[in-house]
This record gives C-alpha cells, structure tokens and sequence, in this order.
C-alpha cells in the first residue's frame, strides 16, 4: 500500500523557515573541490538522496572525505583527476551528479559505468555525449540511444577545440562541459546551438568556477571560453547558500495565506536565478521584504491573488509552485516557455494537469506550456499522485492553504532534496 500524508486545511502562523543547503550548488560544488589541487571544507550541505549519490560516486573514484558534523565536511581534492580510473557509479535519479560526472569523466578517460533508477534511464543524454565525442571522448549507450547508462572509455584527443553544445533541453548539459574541459589543460570554446534555456543555472556554474579558480568568458550565452593552463584550486572553507527552489513553497504561501513567512540561507545577493520567484510573487499581489540572508513574503489584507500568464523559462523548477499559486487566483492562468518540465523526474507538464485536474481544475496541456482555470470550489481531500518527483509533493501541499484538506501520496519522495520538508512545513501551522 501506498505511504501517504493527510494534510488538514490549515491556517499559518507568522514563522521563520531555514532552508536545507541548494542542491544545484551542493553537488556542484562536491564536484569542483574534489577536482581542486587542495583540501576544501563544506558549510551548509545539502542532505538528500542527490548529494548522497554525489558523495558515493566521489568516494568509489578514490576521493577521500572526512565527515565532520552534520552539514560540514572536508573533501581532499585529486588535483584535476581521480586515483580510481574504473568504477560502477549508481547515479539514482540525480541529474546534477549524472551530467556533470558524465562529462568529467569522459574528459579524464578511464572504464566507467554509469547508471540510475529506470527514469535516470529516460532522461537524456544524447546532447551532452555528442559534444563530448566531438572532444575526442569514448562514450556508449548500454541501452537506449541517447539515454543512460553508460560506457565511458579512454578519451583520444583528436585536436578540436570548438564544441558545439544544444542549449534547448537541459542547462546541465553545458554546466557538465564547462566543468569538465578545463581538465585538460587547454584552451577551449563552447558554442551553444540554439537557445539556451535555464541561463540562471548557467551563472550559477559560471560563479562556482570563478570561486575555484576558473574564470569563463560568457559572450551573452552563444559562446564560452575556456583559457589554457586552469586548475581547479579551491576555497578553504566554502558556504552552501540554502535553497531558492525549496524556498518557493514558503514564500508562496506567504502569499496565498496572507501571513508572513521569512526564509532565510538566501537574499537579495543570492547567486540562484530562483530568487526571482519572489519578484514574479511580487506582480501578482505580495509584498516581499529583501535582506541579505532573508526574504520574506506576506500579502495585504483585501489585495487578491492575481491572475497571470508568464514565460518561465528562467525558473523552471520554482515556476512549478506557480501552479499551484494560479488556484489561488480564481481565474485563468498560463505559464510557458517550460518544455524542460518533460525531460525532469517526470514529465511534469503532463503530471502537473493530471493532479491538478483531481482538486477540481480545468487544465490543458501543449509541449512547453500549461493553461490552469481553477475551480468554483477546491474538491477536498483529493488523493495527489507524486511519480516519484519532489517538487509534485512539495507543491501540493499548499493546496491545503486554500481552505480543503488534501492527501499526498509517497512523501518520501521530498528526500531527494528536502527530507524534512513536511515536517516543517507543519510547523507553520497555527494551533
């Protein structure tokens, strides 16, 4: 039988939430310390299943790693490759470890198996392990074409130094590039085909390499130079900033309940595009307080939640919660520009209208876009389906702010990235 949540219709308290370390800047960061040419010390980690895989995959490459206390550990970095040149590395369902390891790997060269769960098995990857052939790398399907797992195998170096990357189904793609050609030591450019998509997450990376000692040259998201000589040199202590994607559930329902609710571990100097889900709040009817290690969303008395119709392109992950912010609204609303939804944990485009459409919506569905028209009346206690996906449990939950109970099945899946999500988000309920 199916674990599952019953969570009441609630009334918030006003409350203060501090959010887990960011996955993206977590494993990413896991990443370029163990590359570096010294010892790096991690503040604030993320504890999931994502960054469990991560730090699995570091320690069967021969990465060693001393745990300190929760949320802090030190990695000793390999100096650009890793002692242990073959290794079965079980991925889960990480994508920021996946693509990234994909990438490093292939450049340093080695015999290497990569695999997941069965939807790592349907995600793709047939973007990135073209443009690492084109470097000379030595990568094979397992199974599918274009989807994992993976052979990767010593890499020949066959000259080309201008690598095309498609920019139109992940930004992971070309984070995975940026951090791994430097590894050779040699000057490359990456040319992006196409439009990117995600850009934020772009600069996420590109601010994370400057931090370890390699400065990329963006030309305005086409091109990305990568000078000869880099080292992956890291920081003695790094800080992880808390979550901007976990933090949407929180703000919005400082919107949708009207009450204040701060989070704090992110703020106005964040370097997570996913900060600007707070400004998109801020258009449609809350009042947002900016601090350096806070944000904090309310909304006045007797302003409504408004409709809206946004391209959210530029926060596909908090751009979920909106989905649920459009039933407070009690009009139509549309988000486009979000086709990197069906390539995620699930398709969430599809999984998003078919939960949706069990509290009572009338919802459509095209390739990169949602159309939500909210019910009259909520239907209570509806039983919402999760396919595995954090962000569906997490996002649910705050249908319970509009005044029917609601039932979430398989809350386990919010250990991904928020292990304790539920439980604090029950804190902020009012006795």
């Amino acid at each position: 039988m199916t674990e599952c949540i019953h969570l009441p219709a609630a009334i918030l308290k006003p409350s203060t939430v501090a959010l887990p370390g960011s996955k993206s800047i977590s494993n990413r960061t896991l990443l370029l310390a163990a590359l570096s040419d010294n010892i790096c010390e991690i503040h604030s980690l993320l504890k999931s299943d994502d960054t469990d895989r991560m730090l699995e995959a570091l320690a069967a490459l021969g990465v060693k790693i001393d745990f300190l206390e929760a949320g802090r550990l030190k990695i000793h970095g390999c100096g650009g490759s890793f002692p242990n040149r073959n290794a079965d590395l079980f991925l889960g369902n990480a994508g920021t470890a996946f693509r990234p390891l994909t990438a490093v790997l292939a450049i340093l060269g080695g015999d290497y198996h990569l695999h997941g769960v069965p939807r790592m098995h349907e995600r793709p990857i047939g973007d990135l392990v073209d443009a690492l052939r084109i470097a000379g790398a030595d990568v094979r399907y397992l199974g599918n074409q274009n989807y994992p797992p993976l052979q990767i195998n010593e890499r020949s170096d066959n000259g080309t130094r201008i690598i095309p990357i498609k920019g139109n189904v992940s930004s992971q793609f070309l984070t995975a590039l940026l951090m791994a050609l430097p590894l050779t030591g040699e000057t490359f450019e990456i040319e992006v085909v196409g439009e990117l998509i995600s850009k934020p997450y772009i600069d996420i990376t590109l601010k994370l390499m400057a931090q370890f000692g390699i400065h990329i040259e963006n030309q305005e998201y086409r091109r990305f130079k990568i000078p000869a000589n880099s080292r992956y040199h890291a920081p003695d202590v790094v800080h992880v900033e808390g979550d901007a994607s976990s933090a949407s559930y929180f703000l919005a329902a400082g919107l949708i309940s009207g009450t204040p609710i701060r989070v704090t571990g992110i703020g106005k100097n964040s370097i997570q595009g996913d900060i600007a889900f707070a400004l998109e709040l801020e258009k449609i009817g809350a009042t947002v307080n900016w601090g350096d290690n806070f944000i904090e969303v309310s909304r006045p008395i007797n302003t409504p939640v408004k409709a809206f119709d946004l391209d959210a392109n530029h926060i596909p992950d908090a751009a979920m919660t909106l989905a649920i912010v459009a039933l407070a609204s009690g009009a139509p609303c549309t988000l486009r520009n979000i086709g990197s939804w069906r390539v995620k944990e699930t398709d969430r485009i599809t999984a998003m209208a078919t939960e949706l459409r069990k509290v009572g919506a009338t919802v459509s569905e095209e390739p990169e876009a949602i159309h939500i028209i909210p019910p009259a009346q909520l239907v209570a206690d509806a039983e919402i389906d999760t396919y595995d996906d954090h962000r569906m449990a997490m996002c649910f939950s705050l249908v319970s702010l509009l005044g029917v109970p609601i039932i979430i099945n398989d809350p386990k899946c919010t250990h991904k990235t928020f292990p304790t999500y539920f439980e604090v988000f029950n804190s902020l309920t009012a006795a």
